[in-house]
């Protein structure tokens, strides 16, 4: 619920309004406790002070005038009763000093309030008792010593006139505590007049304050209301019994006050309930419509439910099929990776072939040399023993037994030559063969290579086949899942159209609970008859739509 933050509150306008009597209440109350104070200092000083001097000062005045009459008596009496008298004065002067100490005190106190008068008069007073107080010894002397006459004299021209001026200063000191005791009386009594007056002020600006306070707030509560509290209330008790039909007019302009809201709030709840009530009958049309075309979705889906098992059957075949394939392509791959394996090796042992038979035609053109090494050395023997036969032959007779020797070495030579030749004829063969037997080994070895890598494409052939019936297989597998999540959701689908179908009943019942609350309001006043609607608005037919668009997605 939206508010107006800047707009000030019933409890706040109360708040401000009692705040502002209860802060001068407040003050007043202040004011009259520092007044009562102010009093009761005034009254403490008159009482602690004042008349404490002023107490004093009277026992100085007893102590003073009693001594005048002890002493006028000390020149009367009989020797018997001087002692007594004496004793008296004596007491006398003791009451006087218990006086004058205390006051002495106070006086000599920095923090005490005295007045210069307060000390002028005590002054006085002292220099009375200075000169009075030598003249009573004097006298009571002159009395024990039996000189009643000059004691008498004594009393009456010089004690007498001492005492008055002693009592006159006490009695001087006493009106002046008199007239300071009226002075903080009558400032007591101006302070207390002056806070009457004031707090009868303070209380007529309070209330003042309080029945402006009071008109302010009534007129805020009307304003906001909009009407009388009865009147809201009688409204608000009418849209609570459903009457919609209720229409006042406002006293005020004021659009924000509880009664406009009220009726505003009437007239939308009946724009409202009417709206309901043409939706709720479009929501029953429409809630047959989506029955049939559950029923219709409900057979569609039976169907596309048949096809998609008969897809899996053939499908479940399918993967039969593919992964048959797959492991006789994975079993030909081994054995081609076999017969590759075998290939290569029996190319290594022709390539050790042709490299045994390089080693022998090598080691047989060696033997050739050797061979024509020999046969050069029996021929160079041939000749040796040629030349030697001659030799001998020129020796004759003497020579003969060499011409033997050296004829039958000719004889060795040259059939170590025709061996030697012998031998390299079967050694040419022998390379001749050996060389063929190279080319024929060499040409095996390249058979061999062209097989092993012919093998080696048909193992990649047949890895590629493997590779691409795996990835068939794997393929095929996702479509049976594909074809298993459609079967669930065709079955999920199915059970959505009935569940849709108890729903479309439930929609249908609570569109008659629906059209049941909203018969409880009442559009118009006893005994009108309004057109009934036989189709629903616009707006309630779309709203109502938006109802079918689920299902029919």
């Amino acid at each position: 619920m939206e508010t107006n933050n800047n707009e000030i509150t019933v409890a706040s306008r109360l708040g401000i309004g009692f705040g502002i009597i209860l802060a001068m209440m407040l003050a007043l109350s202040v004011l009259s406790v520092f007044k009562v104070n102010a009093i009761d200092n005034s009254l403490q000083h008159i009482s602690e002070v004042n008349n404490v001097k002023q107490r004093y000062a009277i026992n100085f005045r007893g102590s003073v005038h009693d001594r005048a009459i002890a002493l006028r008596d000390v020149t009367l009496v009989s020797d018997a009763e001087m002692a007594s008298v004496t004793a008296l004065i004596s007491k006398l002067d003791d009451d006087y000093q218990q006086s004058a100490k205390p006051m002495d005190a106070f006086f000599s106190d920095a923090k005490a309030k005295v007045t210069p008068e307060e000390r002028e008069w005590l002054n006085k007073i002292k220099q009375s008792e200075a000169r009075a107080t030598p003249l009573i010894k004097q006298i009571i002397a002159a009395r024990n010593a039996g000189d009643t006459e000059a004691a008498r004299k004594m009393m009456l021209d010089q004690a007498k006139p001492a005492f008055v001026e002693w009592l006159a200063s006490i009695n001087g000191f006493i009106d002046q505590e008199e007239k300071l005791t009226e002075a903080e009386s009558e400032l007591a009594r101006h302070g207390a007049h002056n806070f009457q007056a004031l707090a009868l002020i303070a209380v007529a600006v309070a209330i003042a304050i309080g029945v402006l306070v009071a008109w302010r707030v009534t007129q805020y509560l009307l304003r906001a209301l909009g009407a009388e509290p009865a009147e809201v209330k009688a409204l608000a008790n009418a849209v609570d019994r459903g009457e919609l039909y209720h229409d006042v007019e406002l006293r005020g302009q004021d659009s924000n006050s509880i009664m406009a809201v009220l009726l505003k709030m009437s007239r939308n709840l009946r724009s409202t309930v009417t709206e309901v009530q043409e939706a709720a009958v479009a929501v029953s049309s429409i809630s047959e419509q989506i029955s049939e075309q559950n029923q219709h979705l409900s057979g569609r889906t039976e169907d596309q439910a048949s096809s998609l098992e008969e897809t899996a059957s053939a499908m479940e075949e399918l993967t039969s099929t593919v992964k048959q394939n797959a492991d006789s392509a994975r079993d030909a791959n081994r054995l081609a990776q076999n017969a590759s394996d075998i290939a290569s090796k029996g190319g290594e042992i022709v390539g050790e072939v042709v490299q045994t038979m390089n080693a022998i035609d090598e080691s047989s053109r060696k033997i050739e040399e050797i061979i024509g090494v020999i046969d050069g050395i029996a021929f160079q023997t041939n000749i040796l023993a040629l030349n030697a036969a001659v030799e001998a032959a020129r020796a004759g007779e003497q020579g003969r037994g060499f011409a033997v020797v050296a004829t039958e070495v000719r004889n060795l030579a040259q059939r170590s030559s025709t061996a030697a030749r012998e031998v390299k004829s079967l050694i040419d063969e022998s390379v001749a063969k050996i060389h063929a037997g190279t080319q024929l080994v060499e040409h095996a070895g390249t058979t061999m290579r062209d097989i092993v890598h012919s093998v080696k494409q048909v193992s990649d052939m047949v890895g590629a086949i493997t590779l691409a019936s795996n990835e068939q297989s794997v393929g095929i597998e996702e479509v049976n899942r594909a074809i298993s999540q459609m079967d669930q959701v065709t079955q999920q689908n199915a059970a959505l159209v009935e569940h849709a179908a108890g729903e479309v009943e439930v929609l249908q019942e609570q569109a008659a609970h629906l059209n049941h609350a909203v018969s409880v309001f009442k559009l118009q006043r006893d005994g009108w008859h309004a057109q009934p609607s036989r189709a629903a608005s616009p707006a309630a037919r779309a709203n109502a739509g938006l109802l079918v668009a689920p299902v029919g997605a």
